[in-house]
């Protein structure tokens, strides 16, 4: 049983979208702590490293499918340092939030995990509305601020301002996050 879950959301990225220029800027500053939380989690007794990762429509993808895509695109050095361990959970969604639609909940709810770590992009998107999915499903909330990732400054600001106060999220900097 693990105490804490390290989220790690849409880093499987093949930056070809709209605001892929905006988002790598940020993203290319996370990539060192996220990488070293990924194998903290990964490595620790009382924690579980999961990956959850938009399957951009493409209801047939794997994991492994999503990850050649996401290193065939524009920036594999933005993907390769963060890739995940072959045996961590995976866990493919289709809309903001890691929860909608996917077995999230259940795999935390059977691990009797009762805080959630978020990291990963969009700040102020999916790990906004992630993080306030996992506070209506009443789990702790700690978000590695130093680990996620925007494409509007001022939006991330406010999300995580949001995170804080409206679903008493702790912001932690990654090397505080699993204790």
């Amino acid at each position: 049983m693990s105490a804490v879950a390290v989220i790690v959301i849409d880093m499987l990225n093949p930056y070809d979208h709209e605001d892929a220029d905006e988002l790598q800027k940020s993203v290319e500053q996370i990539m060192e702590p996220l990488a070293e939380l990924m194998r903290r989690a990964h490595r620790h007794q009382d924690a579980q490293l999961v990956v959850v990762n938009d399957n951009h429509g493409d209801f047939t993808a794997t994991a492994e499918d999503l990850r050649r895509r996401a290193l065939e695109g524009r920036r594999p050095d933005l993907v390769e340092p963060v890739l995940p361990p072959a045996d961590c959970a995976f866990i493919a969604k289709v809309r903001h939030s890691a929860f909608f639609g996917t077995p999230l909940e259940y795999l935390l709810r059977r691990e009797e995990i009762e805080t959630v770590v978020l990291a990963g992009q969009v700040t102020e998107q999916c790990v906004l509305y992630s993080a306030l999915d996992a506070y209506v499903r009443e789990f702790s909330v700690r978000v590695a601020y130093d680990c996620v990732a925007h494409i509007h400054p001022d939006l991330a600001e406010a999300a995580l301002r949001m995170m804080e106060r409206n679903m008493r999220a702790d912001l932690l900097p990654a090397d505080r996050c699993l204790g």
